[in-house]
């Protein structure tokens, strides 16, 4: 049921749980046979709702009480569609990726929904979350320690099918991760082979691979290339752009680098101190950007035109990120924003299109988090 206290919000400010259709369940059998249902591409396929987590800060040592919390995911909303890629980028410490822990309920939420297929996941437990965690697989950031030293690739492919023993029978098993190996561009035979024995590009495939071995529909990838060299990156994007159209995936690609981010997103959502900034297409964002954070992110791409890098407009951000621990009031940017004014302090703005665009057909018409949201020309990097 929506919140009554929402009741007067604009109808394209953030999306709330009234606008999503919940699968009605009664069973754990009826909830695992929902999750199989097919979603047409474009249909919504993740739903998050106003998805909050706290770390306590605690003090004491034998008797510990808490004193505070790190607000490190605080009231995040957005919807991921069958086929599409949602790209989220921000600072570090903004959250990304605890929505991702949160997405693959390696998190507890402290409030808020994540519906897959119209069932809340936060809710769900035995056979149903298992069939939740086969349908939804993470690419971790880091290809050396997401990888066991102590295991063979083979072992490390072919560990989600003990797990889930329904995907590959155990005599097929070694012959699927062949499959596996050949389809993200390795060698079938290093099979045998230990981490140590790869680059760090070999083991990011390797961790695709693991990924899609369930045959997923959602995979999350937290900074899959962050830790790769620039040409190394491409290839993998490269080959998680073709994996998408071969297997029909959704991805959620959380990075830091803004061109990577373009290259391979449909839609781009902003983070900022555990809060939506700006969400739109990929255009929207790099082209149009209304959010004075986003506008000042776009702003620190290098640019590799001297004469372009000579007239562009650089924002540079005085002041510290704010602490988690005690976010400001109002709106959390306009300690850094240069258009900040008492409103800002007063009123927390709501992700929704600006009122000077509603109803207009420009690009600059997207979800923005700003009182006094407007487009500005940023020059950066193509």
């Amino acid at each position: 049921m929506a919140d009554p206290t929402k009741a007067d919000e604009p109808q394209d400010a953030m999306p709330n749980v009234s606008d999503v259709e919940v699968a009605e369940v009664h069973s754990e059998e009826e909830a695992v046979a929902a999750l199989d249902a097919n979603v047409e591409r474009g249909e919504p396929i993740l739903q998050v709702r106003n998805l909050v987590k706290h770390f306590p800060l605690t003090q004491g040592i034998v008797i510990k009480r808490q004193i505070g919390a790190v607000k490190a995911v605080d009231g995040v909303s957005f919807d991921l569609h069958q086929g599409e890629t949602l790209g989220i980028v921000g600072e570090s410490g903004c959250g990304k990726s605890t929505v991702a822990k949160l997405l693959m309920s390696l998190e507890t939420p402290t409030a808020g929904e994540v519906f897959y297929k119209g069932q809340d996941i936060t809710r769900l437990s035995g056979r149903a979350l298992k069939a939740v965690r086969r349908n939804i697989q993470m690419i971790f950031q880091d290809p050396y320690t997401s990888l066991n030293p102590r295991m063979t690739v083979g072992d490390i492919i072919g560990e989600p099918f003990d797990i889930h023993p329904e995907v590959a029978p155990k005599g097929d098993r070694r012959r699927k991760v062949k499959d596996l190996l050949d389809v993200v561009g390795l060698n079938p035979e290093y099979i045998n082979r230990y981490p140590h024995q790869f680059s760090g590009g070999q083991r990011q495939r390797i961790g695709i691979a693991r990924g899609l071995a369930l045959n997923p529909e959602i995979i999350i990838c937290d900074e899959p290339v962050s830790a790769l060299d620039v040409s190394v990156q491409a290839q993998v994007i490269n080959l998680m752009a073709r994996l998408q159209d071969e297997f029909n995936l959704s991805y959620i690609f959380i990075a830091h680098d803004l061109s990577i981010v373009r290259h391979i997103s449909d839609r781009v959502g902003v983070m900022y101190l555990g809060k939506m900034a700006e969400v739109g297409t990929d255009e929207q964002i790099y082209e149009y950007p209304t959010h004075p954070y986003t506008q000042a992110l776009l702003s620190a791409v290098p640019v590799p035109d001297p004469e372009a890098r000579e007239h562009r407009d650089r924002i540079i951000l005085t002041g510290d990120v704010p602490s988690p621990a005690n976010p400001p009031s109002g709106c959390r940017f306009r300690t850094r924003c240069w258009k900040a004014q008492d409103k800002c302090a007063q009123e927390e703005p709501l992700l929704a299109i600006p009122e000077r665009f509603k109803g207009s057909d420009t690009p600059a018409a997207h979800e923005s988090a700003c009182h006094f949201a407007e487009v500005k020309d940023v020059v950066h990097a193509a």
